[in-house]
This record gives C-alpha cells, sequence and structure tokens, in this order.
C-alpha cells in the first residue's frame, strides 16, 4: 500500500469584492508538479478559494491516493472540517452563500480521501505565494471567464 500522497496548495483573489477575481492551484505528487488558474469577470474572493479546491479535485483522475488540500481561507478550511458545510447541506444551503460552489465540492468529497490544512496567508510559505500570484494574475491578466451563478444571484 502506498503512503504517496497528492498535494494541493490553493488560493483564490478578488480585485474589489466583488470584482474581477481568480484562483491559483499548485497539484504536486512525488517529482510531479503542475499550476492551474483561471480568471472570472465578476465574482468575490470566498467563491475564488472554494472553486480553487474544486478545481484542483476536478483535476485529479487517479482517486486512490489521499489529497492534502492546503489553503490560506479560513472560510474553505473551517466550514468543511468543522462539519458546517454538512449541516448547511441539511438545510439545502438556506441563507448560505455560495450553494452552487459547496454542492459541487460535496458531489467531489466522498469520492477521495481528505486532509485539510490552513496556511497563513502572505507568510512566506513557497506554495501559498505561488498560488497567490497565480490567482492574481488571474484575476487582472487573463481571459475572463462568467461566473453565472454569481451574477444571476449577487448577494
Amino acid at each position: 500500500m502506498s503512503t504517496q500522497k497528492i498535494l494541493v496548495y490553493t488560493d483564490g483573489s478578488s480585485r474589489g469584492n466583488p470584482g474581477p477575481g481568480g484562483f491559483g492551484v499548485i497539484l504536486a505528487f512525488g517529482s510531479k508538479r503542475m499550476e492551474l488558474s483561471q480568471g472570472f469577470k465578476h465574482t468575490t474572493n470566498n467563491r475564488m478559494e472554494l472553486l480553487a479546491v474544486i478545481a484542483a479535485l476536478e483535476h485529479i483522475k487517479n482517486r486512490s491516493y489521499t489529497v492534502v488540500i492546503h489553503s490560506d481561507s479560513k472560510y474553505v478550511i473551517d466550514s468543511i472540517t468543522k462539519g458546517w458545510v454538512f449541516g448547511w447541506a441539511k438545510k439545502n444551503f438556506k441563507d448560505k452563500k455560495n450553494p452552487d460552489l459547496w454542492k459541487r465540492f460535496l458531489d467531489l468529497y466522498p469520492h477521495f480521501k481528505l486532509e485539510f490544512i490552513w496556511v497563513k496567508g502572505h507568510a512566506g510559505h513557497a506554495e501559498n505565494e505561488r498560488c497567490d500570484q497565480l490567482a492574481v494574475e488571474a484575476a487582472t491578466l487573463a481571459p475572463k471567464h462568467i461566473d453565472h451563478w454569481f451574477e444571476a444571484n449577487p448577494n
């Protein structure tokens, strides 16, 4: 049995909140490393933080390894590790933000062995700093996709 893990580092950015946004992801497995990023025309920071985790999981095809997700988002990490999102789901996300993304995450969740680690943002953590750079570049330079759900439900 392999003890190798897929390491995932994520960050989200919004230039204004809401405003143009993006996410950055690093996936690392052994000596292999891959970066992902995507920019959006109008979104929020929390949406990009959560979408970074979702994009990483959607990219992973071999689900037999433990995936360790590193994020500087207390919103994402606490919502999952403290179990809040599971309670929100039971109430169909009544009065909660980002139900579309949380449902998307919960569709993926049972298919992985996941661990979550909070890292302090802007504190010299090399992978977090790189993800921040990817997210900011995606928010400011990259062609912007439309966050359709957010633009239809801005509150």
